[in-house]
Order: structure tokens, then C-alpha cells, then sequence
């Protein structure tokens, strides 16, 4: 099992989102957050926005990797978000997203941080897992194969 796999729980597994743009998109995450793990759901949604304006963190063939550092975490979540329809998000090849994998991580950002989004990367650009991915309807599944992968 990965570092990734180790931060991401069954619950913070969402298939079949369906935000309308990437706004919403973060709001939903703010509200899973909040509901979920007793997250200002707010701050969750403005800090992933802010990171979204430096520049699309979508890194093409269909993934976004939409993440934020906090100060208020004291622990690394990730979720795992498949949008109903593939959306817009400014990839770099212009292809919409399909997947979207959100690391929030306790400010300041240490090595590791920095490695699990690394990590995140060659993960999703191996299109045997995305297609291994796609294939998965429940979130137990998608657990699994992040687990083995």
C-alpha cells in the first residue's frame, strides 16, 4: 500500500459528483469535509479555490489534482471525486476531467507533502490504473485498487 492509499478512507470516496463548474465543485468538497470530518466546510472550499486560481491544477489525460495546505489540519486528507459527466478545468490538453483526486495537507508544507502529490502524479498518469479506476462503481472498489496498486 502506497502513502496515498494510507489517506484515503472508503467515505472520502465520491462517484458521480455533479458540480457544475469547478466553484461548486469545491463547495461540495467543503460540504463533504465539514460533514464528514467536522471541517470548517468554507475555509476547505476557499482554500482549494485560492490554490485553483495560481494556476488549473489539472494535469491532462483527464485528472485534476486539486489541493490546498491548511493550517488548521493536523493530519492529510485525500479524497478521490468522479464527476457524473467529465468537466471543464482548464487541463493542459484541453480534455475534460474525469478524475479528481483532492490532497489537503497541514501547513506548513513538509517533503512529504510534496512527495504524496508526486506519488499522486505518476499514479494517475499510468492509464492501466485510470482505466482500472473507471471500471470500479463503488467506493469499496476504488479503495481497493489504491490499496493494491
Amino acid at each position: 500500500m502506497g502513502n496515498l492509499a494510507m489517506h484515503l478512507q472508503e467515505e472520502d470516496i465520491l462517484l458521480a459528483v455533479s458540480p457544475s463548474n469547478k466553484h461548486r465543485l469545491f463547495q461540495q468538497i467543503g460540504q463533504h469535509m465539514q460533514h464528514t470530518w467536522q471541517l470548517p466546510g468554507d475555509w476547505v472550499a476557499a482554500s482549494l479555490a485560492r490554490r485553483e486560481e495560481a494556476g488549473s491544477t489539472a494535469i491532462g489525460a483527464g485528472v485534476a489534482l486539486p489541493h490546498a495546505r491548511l493550517e488548521e489540519l493536523d493530519a492529510i486528507h485525500v479524497l478521490y471525486l468522479r464527476p457524473q459527466a467529465p468537466m471543464a478545468f482548464a487541463a493542459p490538453d484541453q480534455q475534460p476531467v474525469r478524475d479528481i483526486l483532492v490532497l489537503l495537507v497541514p501547513a506548513p508544507a513538509e517533503q512529504s507533502h510534496l512527495d504524496l502529490l508526486a506519488e499522486t502524479a505518476r499514479l494517475f498518469a499510468d492509464q492501466r490504473f485510470r482505466q482500472a479506476l473507471h471500471d470500479c462503481r463503488e467506493a469499496r472498489q476504488v479503495k481497493q485498487l489504491f490499496d493494491r496498486w
